[in-house]
């Protein structure tokens, strides 16, 4: 019999302390991503807040906000970073959101499969999501993922931007690399 969303909150409040995802009925604990693809996704983060949070045009979110995906398993998920419009979210909710985000952020581990990662990114596409972005920071690329056509694959010195989500927003692709100090 597969889990639904309910059995994965009563599961996260017995288990506080670990990520958890509902996928295709199943409850999936996610183990720690590790210190870099983390350092990655705050540097993600704070960039797309800074632009998002002054001009009141949505939500930026962490990996421990869920979205409940609109299919027949009520999977579950969180990306590593992820982007919501105003429009669609005037409200925050302590629950997992039931809609998509509009922009989402998966940011490789050393223990990911790529094309588990890909999948998940595909997942959201299917359900609504406008952009969905892969980031691996071993290969230093991030893929950037849209309902239709291939990925376009940005790597140092190019520039990430939606236009049609965050119009003047933009992110260096090195400047999300985890810094080394001498």
């Amino acid at each position: 019999m597969p889990l639904t969303v309910t059995d994965l909150k009563h599961f996260q409040q017995q288990h506080p302390n670990h990520r958890l995802e509902l996928i295709d009925g199943a409850i999936v604990v996610m183990s720690p991503s590790g210190f870099e693809s983390d350092e990655i996704a705050a540097a993600i983060i704070a960039q797309l807040w800074a632009w998002v949070r002054p001009r009141k045009l949505g939500r930026v979110v962490a990996s421990s906000a869920g979205y409940i995906l609109p299919n027949a398993t009520a999977d579950t998920r969180a990306p590593d970073a992820s982007f919501v419009k105003a429009e669609r979210m005037r409200r925050t909710t302590e629950d997992f959101a039931n809609l998509v985000p509009d922009l989402m952020f998966e940011v490789r581990s050393k223990t990911d499969n790529l094309d588990q990662l890909r999948a998940k990114i595909r997942q959201f596409l299917n359900f609504g999501t406008t952009v969905g972005v892969l980031v691996d920071y071993q290969t230093q690329t991030i893929e950037v993922y849209r309902d239709q056509g291939e990925p376009v694959i940005l790597q140092d010195g190019d520039r990430f931007t939606v236009p049609e989500l965050l119009p003047g927003w933009e992110m260096e692709v090195s400047s999300i690399w985890a810094p080394e100090f001498d």
